[in-house]
């Protein structure tokens, strides 16, 4: 036999000088492998006479122990130093001010109404906003629309209780503004609405902007010229071809709606405006108009 405590020795200071996981399991597979240093000292027990074996492997065993202990403690001081060199690398500053940030910005549905709420407010309408849950008064009842009509159906209509609904458009708000306000008045109310539609062309929340006008002598030439004013500056098109005609809408006689020209190719026909013909051309919907002074468009 070896002498045991030159082997320890040996096994340590290599374990020492190895700056790798990968070096130190080479070193370790020297010492105690399959064919190592340490398992050849235990084959070797079998050439000394009966009365020395149990003393020789109790040697070679705390031999074994000393090596095994030297491998922990240089596998922890590699993972400690590996450790603290990532966090060297990677500390932060967190006092520094952030680098890389970008201004954010509204979004567009927000751009969109706000901007609206300008233009109409340029001409002497004001801005209502009411809640999102409503009464089946305000939503339905105080707007003339019927016990059977479609719109109260659970299909169309989101219903929080018996009473009370997600509002399906803004026209309440035209009547919580009526019952605090005398006319003459206008008044818009954009904010979302919500329908069981859920399909290519719809979806449960949208927005929705209406107007209210009451006043003497408010007509269907007013109307027109408000909105056909408002198309024309909030599109930047003053070329924008308007059509005003008659529509039906069972809670409000006599009504109408307006068709303006695709903003896109003026009436030429694309993949905007699709087949709506208007002014010779291609058009689109734009909103409905009553006779009561309101615009509604989705």
């Amino acid at each position: 036999m070896e002498n045991l405590g030159t082997i320890v020795a040996e096994a340590q200071a290599e374990f020492t000088a190895a700056t790798q996981a990968a070096e130190l399991e080479q070193i370790k597979a020297r010492y105690l492998g399959k064919t190592g240093v340490i398992t050849e000292q235990m084959k070797s027990l079998g050439k000394l006479p009966a009365d020395q074996r149990p003393i020789a492997g109790n040697l070679i065993n705390q031999a074994k122990e000393q090596i095994l202990a030297a491998l922990d403690a240089r596998r922890m001081a590699l993972r400690d130093a590996e450790l603290a060199a990532r966090l060297a690398e990677e500390t932060l500053d967190v006092t520094l001010p952030g680098r890389g940030t970008a201004t954010g910005g509204l979004h567009p549905v927000t751009r969109t109404l706000a901007r609206i709420e300008a233009l109409f407010a340029s001409i002497g309408f004001a801005v209502a906003q009411g809640p999102e849950i409503e009464t089946d008064f305000y939503n339905f009842t105080a707007l003339n629309i019927p016990q059977n009509h479609p719109a109260r159906a659970m299909h169309d209509t989101f219903y929080v209780d018996d009473q009370h609904l997600l509002r399906t458009h803004t026209s309440p708000v035209q009547i919580h503004y009526l019952e605090h306000n005398e006319p003459p008045l206008k008044v818009i109310a954009p904010g979302r609405v919500y329908r069981c539609d859920s399909d290519v062309t719809h979806t449960p929340m949208f927005h929705q902007v209406e107007g209210l006008w009451i006043g003497e002598k408010v007509s269907f030439a007013d109307l027109k010229g408000v909105v056909a004013d408002f198309l024309k500056r909030f599109f930047e098109r003053s070329d924008l071809s308007v059509r005003f005609r008659p529509s039906f809408f069972p809670f409000t006689e006599p009504s109408a709606e307006m068709d303006i020209a695709c903003v896109m190719c003026q009436g030429k026909g694309c993949r905007v405006c699709s087949h709506t013909a208007l002014a010779g051309g291609a058009g689109l919907r734009h909103g409905a108009s009553q006779r009561t002074g309101a615009c509604r468009c989705r």
